[in-house]
C-alpha cells in the first residue's frame, strides 16, 4: 500500500483538527448567551488573582514571617464568586453535567419535547433559587430595622465579603433565570427537523 503524499496527510489531518476545535471552543445559543460567555471569561481570572495573592502569602509568611490578615478571606470569596458565576458560563455554552441515555434512544421528535421539559424545569429551579438567593441576600445587606448594613466577615479585618459573595450568587442565577427563558423560548419554536440536525452535527 502506497504511502498518502503530502497534501493527502494535509488533507486528512486538517480534518479532525478542525472538528477538535470546533467540539472545543464554546457555542452560545444566542446573544445573551455570547455576552455571558464574554464576561465569564474575564472573571476566570479571578481564579489567578486568588492564586497570586496566595503566593504572596507564602511567600510573606515563610520567608519574612509576616503573615497578612486578609489573603485568606480573599482568596476564599474571588473562588466563591467563581464558582458562582461558572454557572451561567455553562447554562450559556451547554456544557452543563446531563445524563444522556433517554435523550440518545428516542427521535427527534421527542427529543425536542425533552427540550422543552428541561429548559421549563431549568427556568422553574432558577427562579426558586432565585427567590431564596434574594431572601438570602436581603438579611445579608439589611439589619433587622431594615437599614442597609452590609453582613461582616466578623475577623480581625472583617470584610463585608460575606454579602457580596451572596449578591453574587443572587445575579448568577438572575441572569440563568434570563437563560433559561430564552431558551424555554427558543426550544417552543423549534421543529424536529432542526433537531435531528443539530443532533446529527
Amino acid at each position: 500500500m502506497s504511502s498518502p503524499l503530502p497534501d493527502d496527510r494535509l488533507a486528512l489531518y486538517d480534518e479532525p483538527v478542525t472538528a477538535h476545535e470546533t467540539a472545543a471552543a464554546p457555542e452560545a445559543r444566542g446573544a445573551f448567551d455570547r455576552g455571558v460567555i464574554l464576561a465569564a471569561r474575564g472573571a476566570a481570572w479571578l481564579v489567578f488573582i486568588a492564586m497570586a495573592i496566595s503566593v504572596y502569602e507564602v511567600i510573606m509568611r515563610y520567608g519574612f514571617g509576616s503573615p497578612t490578615s486578609w489573603v485568606h478571606e480573599s482568596v476564599v470569596m474571588l473562588v466563591a464568586v467563581g464558582f458562582a458565576l461558572g454557572g451561567p458560563a455553562a447554562l450559556a455554552s451547554d456544557r452543563h453535567i446531563r445524563v444522556k441515555v433517554l435523550y440518545d434512544a428516542v427521535g427527534p421528535r421527542f427529543r425536542l419535547w425533552l427540550d422543552r421539559f428541561n429548559d421549563l424545569v431549568t427556568f422553574g429551579f432558577c427562579l426558586g433559587m432565585s427567590y431564596a438567593a434574594y431572601t438570602m441576600f436581603w438579611s445579608a445587606s439589611h439589619n433587622p430595622m431594615g437599614e442597609w448594613q452590609l453582613e461582616r466577615s466578623g475577623t480581625s479585618w472583617n470584610p463585608p465579603f460575606p454579602a457580596l459573595v451572596k449578591g453574587v450568587i443572587l445575579l448568577a442565577l438572575a441572569i440563568m433565570c434570563v437563560q433559561a427563558l430564552l431558551h424555554l423560548s427558543r426550544s417552543l419554536r423549534r421543529r424536529p427537523d432542526t433537531v435531528s440536525k443539530e443532533t446529527d452535527s
